[in-house]
């Protein structure tokens, strides 16, 4: 068994058939994503699409209830899959043979997670959602039985711990299958904190060593995958206008929808990256609150899409709410994500009340652009980048010491 390599891409060199696992290093230079988790990644986008087209199906029918409530539930499914993933890789990725063979099959249980999210979504039939997550909940519980080998101490503790963990809640998680309807509310509340406070538990003593420019990166990445669900609704949008059999009277209306989404998207790109925020993640105290506050800023993201999608849907006349309605499926995940981006990731390097309150007023702006019938994404759209505008001002003419 040879030493763990310490290549922090992946590129450029053969796999090794086995290594010793253990952790890596916090400062470990260069450390950047692997193709294989940009693969991991991608098979996301699948379950991602999945929720978005049930969400935009139950509003533009006028059932949001229903439609918000099984997002939370199920995109909660598809970001905690990827959170568990995330944070091992950056602790722990030796990328050798069995590592990467457990990855693949990590993949699988995502592929048959999106199978199941139709059925979730429409039926409460959460069983094929589950035997997704049972067969990625085997592989990462390997991998951390793999990791307690290859360690001593406090860190084959917390190996041990994060195992132990994965197993209690994914047997409940089986054991709600077999209760009735009533309780799933209740049963996946409870269980979906449990999911949180395992790495919480798991770590309580000792640290995983997960590397800051790494998570940081892996965590922008996946937020430019939530937003490119957007650029596909723009796409939509003016698909649909180039489709219909009055095609100038629908690009009248599809046109400023498809420009104002974009310039959402585009707007929600400036917001997430304009801070370094690698800098503010030194320990787990601010690491948890980041990471699990990201389920907000993911799943807003990526309904901003479906939103747009339901733009369409009334304007073309396939949906059956109000133009008010369909406005609100664009403006609220929008000031959602502008609000949830301060709180959990900008909001740590703005300095002064003013550059604090950008976003914020923005979101706020934005919420009143829903009255604009037909005009409301692109006003949203302007909304925002006056957002950025503003915020790019405060930062460029504030004192040096403030400015950092």
């Amino acid at each position: 068994m040879s030493e763990q390599p310490r290549s922090g891409t992946g590129h450029g060199r053969h796999i090794v058939p086995l290594v010793r696992m253990t952790a890596r290093s916090r400062d470990e230079p260069h450390r950047a994503a692997t193709p294989l988790e940009l693969f991991f990644d991608l098979c996301f986008v699948v379950a991602v699409a999945q929720a978005g087209a049930r969400l935009v199906h139950a509003v533009a029918e006028g059932d949001a209830g229903h439609g918000i409530t099984g997002y939370l539930f199920v995109f909660f499914a598809i970001y905690w899959a990827w959170v568990n993933f995330t944070w091992f890789a950056s602790a722990y990725d030796c990328d050798d043979v069995p590592y990467r063979l457990a990855t693949l099959v990590q993949i699988a249980g995502v592929l048959v997670l999106a199978a199941g999210v139709p059925r979730a979504f429409d039926h409460a039939d959460y069983g094929i959602a589950i035997l997704g997550y049972l067969i990625m909940r085997v592989a990462l519980t390997l991998q951390w039985l793999r990791a307690a080998h290859g360690e001593t101490g406090d860190a084959r503790s917390t190996a041990l711990r994060f195992a132990a963990g994965l197993v209690v809640v994914q047997a409940g998680w089986v054991v709600l299958l077999w209760l009735p309807d009533a309780a799933w509310t209740w049963g996946f509340l409870l269980l979906a904190a449990a999911e949180l406070a395992v790495p919480v538990f798991a770590e309580h003593r000792h640290q995983t060593s997960w590397h800051p420019h790494h998570i940081a990166e892996r965590y922008g990445l996946f937020t430019i995958i939530m937003l490119g669900e957007t650029i596909a609704a723009a796409t939509v949008a003016v698909q649909s206008a180039l489709d219909a059999p009055d095609e100038s009277a629908a690009l009248d209306k599809l046109l400023p929808i498809a420009a104002g989404g974009l310039v959402i998207v585009f707007a929600a790109f400036w917001i997430y990256f304009a801070v370094p925020i690698h800098e503010h993640l030194a320990s787990n105290r601010q690491a948890f609150v980041w990471g699990y506050g990201h389920y907000l800023i993911f799943g807003s993201a990526a309904a901003i899409g479906a939103g747009i999608e339901v733009a369409v849907e009334e304007a073309t006349h396939h949906a059956h709410i109000s133009t008010l309605a369909a406005s609100f499926a664009v403006t609220v995940p929008t000031a959602l994500f502008m609000i949830t981006v301060w709180a959990v990731h900008a909001r740590h390097f703005k300095r002064g009340a003013a550059q604090h309150l950008v976003l914020l007023v923005g979101a706020l702006l934005v919420l009143p652009t829903s009255f604009a019938g037909h005009w409301a994404v692109p006003l949203a759209g302007l909304v925002a980048a006056c957002t950025v505008a503003t915020g790019m001002y405060l930062v460029a003419t504030a004192p040096p010491e403030a400015a950092r």
